[in-house]
């Protein structure tokens, strides 16, 4: 019986199998230890759904998740995301695709944190292994004191046109009448 090393050498370009293997190896790990969030904690997962089955590795599906603002006290958002399965999925190799929806609301009285700059990033993951990543930013309509929320995908060369916002009047809650105006925390 052949050696794996004999059996390597019948593959063409077999000489760079280790270097390659090494190199994957060691650009990985490094990514691995980095956080997916970047404004927000990481978001509660609420519940996953099949969508497409996989014999053997795991199934694609949607996955809805749960965040609360960092800056923004009363707030919650909810977003759906398609997650690869098959192998490539199960080894955190897949490019996710871009298609996320998103939904805002009030919670409790909206209190505001701290200023904020307009198209904030509230929440930020990697949607790939290099260079996609999905963000949530916010915003604030002054003239009509909303918060509006939207979710998009870029990519370092070329982002994706696909989308989803969602408005959060700031409203009072229970027996509060004072409202703030986001207008007042807008920075710059």
């Amino acid at each position: 019986m052949k050696s794996l090393s004999n059996r390597l050498r019948a593959v063409p370009g077999w000489r760079w199998f280790p270097i390659a293997t090494a190199v994957f190896w060691l650009a990985g790990a490094p990514l691995s230890m980095v956080s997916t969030a970047s404004a927000a904690d990481e978001p509660d997962l609420i519940f996953r759904r099949s969508t497409v089955f996989k014999f053997l590795t795991p199934n694609d599906k949607l996955a809805t998740y749960g965040i609360d603002d960092p800056e923004v006290e009363g707030v919650a958002c909810h977003f759906t995301v398609p997650e690869k399965g098959g192998v490539t999925g199960w080894l955190g190799l897949a490019e996710q695709v871009s298609d996320v929806s998103l939904a805002c609301r009030q919670i409790a009285p909206i209190r505001f944190k701290s200023k904020m700059a307009q198209g904030d990033d509230m929440f930020r993951q990697s949607r790939s292994l290099f260079f996609k990543k999905m963000q949530i930013v916010r915003g604030c309509d002054a003239k009509r004191n909303v918060l509006v929320y939207m979710v998009y995908s870029d990519r370092l060369i070329d982002g994706s046109p696909k989308n989803s916002t969602s408005s959060v009047p700031v409203m009072p809650w229970g027996g509060s009448d004072t409202i703030q105006k986001c207008g007042d925390f807008i920075s710059g």
